[in-house]
């Protein structure tokens, strides 16, 4: 993890350092693309090429936005999506990891 985000995940509670490290995680685990990590406009994302995946922290969820997500909104299943479209993820929350491995992979590849 950059330094930058690593110090940008300081002003958050544990709880959410722990999910937003496994969201990415999920991203870096997409095989043969090498993910470029950094901040843009103050938000963690993560590119290959042009195309993008993003991390958003807050005090008690995080939000992810991929393109790939239109095509999922009834896959994630107790999640709720913002009204632009983001997969609101609440910090004590399952998610399945699988799916939104492969969200990641039709948004970046």
């Amino acid at each position: 993890m950059s330094q930058e985000i690593e110090q940008y995940l300081g002003k958050y509670p544990e709880e959410i350092v722990m999910l937003f490290s496994k969201i990415r995680d999920v991203i870096y685990s997409i095989e043969s693309i090498i993910i470029e990590e950094k901040m843009w406009a103050k938000i963690p994302s993560y590119y290959y090429g042009e195309k993008f995946v993003r991390i958003i922290p807050f005090k008690d969820h995080i939000n992810v936005e991929a393109e790939g997500l239109v095509n999922h909104t009834n896959d994630f299943e107790g999640c709720k999506f913002t009204p632009k479209g983001m997969l609101q993820i609440k910090a004590n929350q399952a998610i399945d990891f699988g799916r939104l491995k492969m969200v990641f992979s039709e948004t970046l590849i």
